[in-house]
């Protein structure tokens, strides 16, 4: 379901379509509360049927609220709609990593620096038990100022350690 510009969820104004994805349609939109702009994915109709896809989309949703970190993406909101599951993000400028290779080899330096900022957003993510499970080029944005952003932890997964953790039983 494409929404249009007049569309709103909840406080939130769609503006335009960003782009679409495994899991979602990507909106920049504005949030009305605090006048900024922000990225909603929905959850796109076809989906929201299908009680997997519901779940990881939910699942998704949970596991990057539990992260704060400058290269993972930050989760603001989320919720139901009539009947739209959607997300609400940072907004990002910029382009992803496979979009950025396409123009060409990275100077050495510039890979060195992109790779340590992964692998700090991952050990962010480790240290909450949190495994990615989806790394590639398309899932790590690079903003404008150069800030990595891991995106769509969709398929990620909590360590059984973590998840023993968080239900208490240690």
């Amino acid at each position: 379901m494409a929404l249009t510009s007049t569309t709103n969820l909840g406080p939130y104004e769609i503006r335009s379509p960003l782009g679409a994805g495994g899991m979602g349609e990507v909106y920049r939109s504005l949030d009305t509360r605090l006048d900024r702009t922000v990225a909603i994915t929905i959850l796109p109709g076809s989906f929201a049927n299908d009680a997997d896809r519901l779940k990881r989309f939910e699942h998704e949703a949970r596991v990057l609220s539990a992260l704060n970190h400058p290269n993972l993406l930050s989760i603001f909101d989320g919720g139901t709609q009539g009947g739209i599951h959607y997300l609400v993000s940072k907004f990002l400028e910029g382009q992803t990593l496979r979009e950025r290779l396409g123009s060409g080899p990275l100077p050495q330096r510039r890979s060195t620096d992109y790779a340590m900022q992964i692998a700090s957003g991952l050990s962010a993510a480790h240290d909450k038990g949190i495994v990615h499970r989806d790394l590639r080029p398309e899932n790590v944005f690079i903003t404008r100022d150069e800030r990595v952003k891991i995106l769509d932890f969709g398929l990620g997964r909590r360590t059984r350690a973590a998840a023993v953790t968080a239900e208490g039983r240690l």
